[in-house]
């Protein structure tokens, strides 16, 4: 039973990994089929982002209500809904409508997910999980491409709505599996603490700063990179193009499949420590002067595999570092500032690269790497200093 469930929880982040790049890796045909400037994919993605935040900070509230199992449920139902209406838009603007299940499902099931397993199950478990969202972020793109070889981008999201659809008859027939930890969740749910009390112990608002400054770069590099190389890289075919889109994703499934072999062994704080140094390598990489798209496609992984850790990472801590009885409510807020930073931070790139030119993408992540370590290790201080 033990087993069982932990491979439904894996299939789970399968599908919320799935939709995340998708505008990406299809926005370069889509912003031509819709007769758009390149940047008004930053708006679609601000609206997403927009209703994970909400579902994201009511996330608190649903836990203590509702089982784990019954928020997933609704919320796979609800990308789904997200997923058919974009593969029949014919107008940019039938997407901020259609971007409000889609980014509803989202924020609620990352949140509760997370939740549950970092109060269940250890480190290793959580990178692991992680590194299947990476799986479904990786399949995505490369559908994608397919999509617009044989058919058009539609059919792209039509497909992969499909595959969500198997997923959740797959979630409905393992409800059975969840009752293991029911009984010891249902006697948690009356220590839950809410929002307003989660967010005053000390530490807290610094990690959410760092989740806000990590979502910042890894929302930029999922909506930009395709892009980055169409506006960098001359003479690339749009299947290429897109499949780029799938490097990042790639990156950070190997850099969580890595980390949930060492991460009982190194602990959360040594990984993050790591994680980010391999992706300012990666970031340098990305900026070597080559007409070449090699060096920046390995640099982009390489980006993944450090930004990898840091995720999971963090929600991993929030039982340890500030209580069992505020981790629902911290990870909640945690989750809000990561899509904070997802909303307005590649919308605002978006703009900047209209006026600068995309080739500005590694140092606009670098800045937000730089802020995402120090954060974290003010955290520890201001934990260590209160304990």
């Amino acid at each position: 039973m033990y087993s069982l469930l932990i491979a439904v929880i894996y299939l789970i982040f399968i599908s919320l990994g799935l939709p995340d790049s998708l505008l990406g890796s299809g926005w370069p045909t889509m912003q031509v089929a819709f007769g758009v400037p390149s940047s008004y994919a930053g708006y679609v993605s601000m609206t997403i982002s927009f209703m994970t935040i909400i579902s994201a900070l009511l996330s608190p509230r649903m836990i203590k209500r509702f089982h784990t199992k019954w928020i997933v449920i609704v919320s796979i139902f609800l990308t789904v809904m997200g997923l058919i209406g974009f593969s029949f838009a014919t107008s940019y603007w039938m997407l901020f409508a259609l971007a409000v299940p889609y980014g509803l499902g989202a924020g609620a099931i990352d949140a509760s997910v997370n939740h549950y397993v970092a109060n269940n199950y250890s480190g290793s478990v959580m990178n692991f999980l992680h590194c299947f969202y990476g799986v479904g972020a990786v399949i995505s793109p490369n559908i994608m491409a397919v999509a617009l070889s044989k058919a058009r981008w539609n059919e792209g999201y039509r497909w992969i709505a499909y595959i969500q659809i198997f997923i959740l008859f797959i979630c409905i027939i393992s409800l059975p599996l969840w009752r293991k930890n029911e009984t010891e969740a249902s006697e948690k749910k009356e220590e839950v603490a809410g929002i307003r009390e989660a967010i005053k112990r000390p530490g807290v608002i610094l990690t959410l700063i760092a989740f806000f400054a990590y979502c910042s770069g890894e929302a930029t590099c999922f909506l930009w990179t395709s892009s980055y190389f169409a506006g960098v890289k001359e003479g690339l075919s749009d299947r290429l193009i897109a499949s780029f889109g799938s490097l990042i994703f790639g990156g950070l499934m190997l850099g969580r499949l890595i980390s949930g072999f060492v991460s009982n062994r190194l602990g959360d704080k040594l990984l993050i420590r790591i994680g980010i140094i391999v992706e300012v390598i990666g970031i340098l990489l990305v900026m070597v002067p080559m007409a070449s798209f090699v060096p920046a496609a390995i640099g982009f992984v390489v980006i993944g595999t450090g930004m990898g850790p840091v995720y999971p990472a963090i929600q991993h801590m929030a039982p340890t570092n500030f209580g069992e009885r505020y981790s629902a409510a911290v990870i909640g807020l945690q989750m809000a500032a990561a899509y904070f930073g997802s909303t307005f931070m590649p919308m605002i790139f978006g703009n900047i690269q209209e006026v600068i030119g995309i080739g500005i993408m590694p140092l606009y992540l670098l800045i937000f790497a730089v802020i995402n370590i120090g954060m974290l290790e003010r955290t520890y201080t201001v934990l260590k200093k209160s304990a």
